[in-house]
């Protein structure tokens, strides 16, 4: 089978890690494509996992970038993962209340600044975070600014602690929300369950086990589990080429601006479509021009 670009939604299973999964899909086609997924998930972590078949995954800096999740925290626990698998470092007594959980969330949302965890495959100085963390080390990391577009509390129950759904923008890590919110409490927190519920505009009706997906992998028929090549982009304005320059921009050809009917702005990218509605990639108003930057089938 000629595997063509395409995207599946897998529903990454806990205790794998999101690379395993990459690997495991790319034995099970059985031939040399460029596979890859669009953002790690930690292995505890299960849901919404965006793999792209046949294209760079650099792609994905193109796609909507906010995520959304489910995760619960026990409070009075830390431990040097922030989650519930590693080693606890600090407990302490809990004396607070849903109340008190409630008031301090506000604080945590919009644009706020967030230490990465030493457990993370950030780099620094060539060497990922968590090879130092293994060996035992500990390094200074500059604080990031990410955006909690939303937290909103979901309950409590004794196994899991507290449930919140948060929104939030590319680069956020729940389980440093988690410590963090423990941290602002006095109590500390670590993270006990996970779950990634939208990324880059999919979401948990978008998925499938990866279970299914290796046995449509080895079917042949893993084309019926693709989803629509647009979706990650609908935040892009869409914009017609003329029929008969079609082929010249297909070609590597710039298609002055003017020959464009929907509004276009310079610097900006858009979604190419035909005439005839057709999807045929991304491209750029650069100053010559309408320029593809991608084409979906090539």
């Amino acid at each position: 089978m000629n595997v063509k670009y395409m995207i599946i939604i897998v529903d990454k299973p806990s205790g794998m890690t999101s690379q395993k999964v990459v690997s495991r899909i790319k034995h099970a086609l059985d031939q040399k494509i460029k596979i890859g997924h669009t953002g790690t998930l930690d292995p505890m972590c299960t849901g919404v996992l965006p793999v792209l078949i046949g294209a760079d995954t650099t792609l994905s800096d193109l796609f909507l970038p906010q995520k959304a999740y489910r995760a619960s925290f026990i409070l009075g626990v830390q431990t040097d993962t922030q989650d519930i698998t590693g080693t606890v470092l600090e407990e302490k007594p809990v004396n607070v209340s849903k109340d008190d959980v409630l008031r301090i969330l506000p604080e945590f949302t919009g644009k706020i600044l967030q230490t990465p965890p030493m457990y993370s495959a950030i780099k620094i100085n060539g060497e990922k975070l968590y090879n130092l963390a293994r060996a035992g080390k500990t390094v200074e990391r500059a604080s990031r600014k990410i955006e909690i577009y939303s937290i909103d509390y979901c309950g409590y129950d004794e196994e899991n602690g507290f449930y919140i759904d948060v929104a939030c923008s590319k680069g956020t890590y729940i389980r440093t929300l988690c410590n963090d919110i423990g941290d602002a409490l006095g109590t500390g927190a670590c993270m006990t369950s996970l779950r990634r519920t939208a990324s880059n505009g999919f979401y948990e009706n978008d998925v499938h086990s990866l279970d299914e997906v290796i046995e449509h992998a080895q079917n042949g028929t893993i084309e019926e589990l693709s989803i629509d090549s647009q979706t990650p982009f609908m935040h892009l304005d869409e914009i017609v080429l003329p029929e008969d320059g079609l082929k010249y921009y297909l070609n590597g050809g710039i298609i002055a601006s003017g020959r464009i009917k929907e509004k276009t702005e310079y610097g900006k990218r858009y979604r190419a479509k035909s005439i005839d509605g057709r999807f045929l990639g991304l491209c750029e108003y650069i100053e010559s021009g309408i320029k593809s930057i991608w084409l979906k089938d090539r």
